[in-house]
């Protein structure tokens, strides 16, 4: 998970982890689970379609946030 990349894309739409928490039905503290990793925590598909409409991204930049670190790691295990 890129969430640098969220950050700034929230910034950009005056959103902050606890606007975007709430517009999805989720405490702050699973929010932040979520978007850190922790404890296996990750984003469904249906949370990451909000994601992606609330902010109109684009395929590369939902793939770059959601999916470029797991690909990246599994191409330097070959």
């Amino acid at each position: 998970m890129n969430k640098t990349l969220l950050a700034s894309i929230m910034l950009r739409n005056n959103d902050t982890q606890s606007t975007l928490a709430k517009a999805m039905n989720l405490s702050l503290s699973r929010f932040n689970a979520k978007i850190n990793e922790r404890k296996g925590a990750a984003f469904t598909q249906p949370e990451m379609a909000f994601i992606i409409r609330r902010y109109r991204l684009t395929n590369d930049e939902a793939v770059e946030i959601f999916f470029a670190k797991k690909v990246a790691q599994k191409a330097t295990m070959r």
